[in-house]
């Protein structure tokens, strides 16, 4: 507690600061003018199955420290402090005991950070990275936010189990160079003076708790995706009684929006081992028309039923678009008669981030279609906060920008350590595509490197582009949860090497910038003594297809170091 009765923390790490002594409180008022009423600790040692994630089985192991701050006013506070050899996190809460409703015009949980901390920063919904110096850092940051110290080690800032409240991004604070401070909403107003509103932007109610402020906390960029399982363990356990129909898998998109074109993606998914097809934006005409089969834009000549049962007939199964202006009203309704249709997910289309109403409205449509028994995919500003643990339905988010975008190979090497520490992220992989800035050999290893339940792949592609490239088995075989996951190489924006294990295999993906560099691969995570085939796909100016991905066998082992040779832009 300092001066004044304000409650503040601190976090070292390896016996090194990472966040310097920062105020908490809640504004207007709940900032200062507390005394100590309790306080008390416990611990957790456990772990949880995880079907669906980046590893199988995941660590649950935690000290919690409560703290219950009686205010001058008579309100009652509690502070809830976590730490775990993955990082460390803390929220508000407001205890049953009090009956009062608190309404609150902002947040301020500060973080001053060390001198010489620089951020990787990004704004918006497909934001762009840039290494700057905490102090240059503009307001409304997005989430989560890569710190590098000057000590040598990493972390990632974020919040964790956002279910009801406004979401959290980063402003610099006021007249600490270099501190930030979390910034609730958005930058829809008070863009000048982040965080100094007077109008309410949440509430808590009696027994209500706010996310959790969470930091990841590495010696290498690798650890931070390595552990991201902090973020799930701050969420509540899966709330869904059955989730048998929910199936991971592989997605095209039907370009066309035809019948003609829907059939013939599923006869591509068939002979690719992939799971779904998905008809985006327009099957249905006006983004603000009711999505129902009566709407479907005729001129397209989609027979949607004739798609949807041809899929069924050969294990295929179809995902819609729709805007929310059309789910805002119509959510159970909608999925009602998707389910009737034999329709598996819908994308959510354009949703609202930012306020708290913004949040109870996205959660409870996860939820209804839950109920319903549609997977989900929400795309635009929306980032998860591990929320896919307590609704598994929600298998994937955008939120990033993927790869209709045609990145930099720079780009596609910084969001393992960044945005990818979130978990889930639907990245569009774009195979055949001309505008690609990348090789297709590193294309194919973004289906390891980037993580999502659901994951689409040929989105600017038609099934006809195909020519037989040998590669594209390597689509087939890729899974979309893992057993394991394990960081080899990385460092932000220039390389990573990503492995991932599904049963006794292994897959792993190695992605590098525009730089050509060799890089040695050690297969030490192999299990030891037991010998293994490797399957290497790699770039191949030699090769006369136009993809030039060439592929050979070579027996492995724990013991075996890879040479790759990478092209610039290049991947393995």
């Amino acid at each position: 507690m300092q001066t004044g009765g304000a409650p503040a923390y601190r976090i070292d790490y390896l016996g090194k600061p990472v966040v310097l002594e920062s105020r908490l409180g809640l504004e207007p008022n709940l900032t200062g003018g507390f005394t100590l009423a309790a306080a008390s600790t416990s611990e957790r040692q456990g772990q949880w199955i995880h079907p669906l994630g980046e590893r199988r089985v995941v660590q649950d192991c935690h000290r919690e420290l409560n703290v219950d701050l009686q205010h001058a006013s008579g309100a009652l506070l509690r502070l809830t402090f976590r730490a775990y050899n993955e990082g460390a996190a803390l929220r508000y809460a407001f205890p049953q005991q009090d009956a009062r409703e608190l309404v609150f015009t902002g947040e301020r949980t500060e973080f001053r950070l060390p001198d010489d901390t620089f951020g990787y920063e990004s704004h918006g919904t497909e934001g762009e990275y840039q290494r700057v110096g905490t102090g240059a850092i503009r307001p409304f940051c997005e989430r989560p936010l890569t710190l590098e110290y000057a000590c040598g080690v990493f972390a990632s800032l974020s919040d964790a189990a956002n279910h009801t409240s406004p979401r959290m991004l980063l402003s610099p604070l006021p007249g600490v160079p270099g501190a930030l401070v979390s910034a609730l909403g958005g930058n829809t107003s008070n863009t000048d003076r982040p965080n100094q509103r007077h109008d309410p932007i949440g509430s808590l109610k009696a027994g209500d708790s706010t996310p959790w402020r969470m930091l990841i906390l590495g010696e290498k960029p690798g650890d931070l995706l390595e552990r991201n399982s902090l973020m799930l363990n701050l969420n509540p356990p899966n709330a869904l009684a059955d989730t048998s129909w929910i199936r991971p898998g592989k997605v095209l998109r039907d370009v066309t929006l035809s019948t003609a074109g829907g059939l013939a993606c599923v006869d591509f998914a068939v002979r690719h081992g992939l799971q779904y097809i998905h008809l985006d934006a327009g099957w249905y005409g006006p983004e603000a028309s009711t999505p129902t089969a009566a709407s479907v834009d005729r001129s397209r000549d989609l027979d949607l039923q004739r798609v949807l049962d041809y899929g069924a007939s050969n294990g295929i199964g179809v995902i819609l678009y729709v805007n929310r202006l059309a789910l805002v009203n119509q959510i159970d309704t909608l999925a009602a008669l998707y389910r009737g249709w034999g329709v598996k997910g819908i994308k959510f289309g354009f949703v609202n981030v930012g306020s708290q109403q913004d949040t109870l409205w996205l959660l409870e449509a996860i939820r209804r279609c839950a109920a319903h028994q549609l997977m989900v995919n929400v795309h635009d500003g929306y980032r998860a906060t591990g929320c896919e643990r307590t609704y598994p339905n929600l298998m994937t988010v955008e939120g990033i920008r993927g790869n209709e975008h045609m990145p930099t190979p720079e780009h596609n090497c910084t969001l393992p350590f960044t945005r990818y520490v979130a978990g889930i992220g639907d990245y569009t992989i774009c195979y055949y595509s001309d505008r690609l800035k990348t090789t297709h050999a590193h294309q194919l290893a973004m289906a390891v490197v980037s993580f999502s339940p659901l994951q689409w792949l040929f989105w600017y592609d038609r099934p006809s582009q195909y020519n037989g490239e040998p590669e594209v088995e390597f689509f087939r075989r890729v899974p979309t949860v893992w057993d394991d996951t394990k960081v080899i190489h990385g460092e932000i924006g220039q390389y990573a090497t990503i492995a991932r294990r599904s049963g006794e295999d292994w897959f792993m993906g190695t992605i590098n910038n525009s730089q050509a560099r060799p890089l040695q691969i050690p297969l030490t995570f192999l299990t030891p003594g037991k010998a293994y085939t490797a399957r290497i796909y790699f770039d191949d100016p030699t090769v006369q297809t136009r993809t030039q991905v060439g592929i050979k066998t070579q027996p492995v082992d724990a013991r075996t170091v890879l040479d790759v040779p990478l092209l610039a832009g290049g991947g393995q």
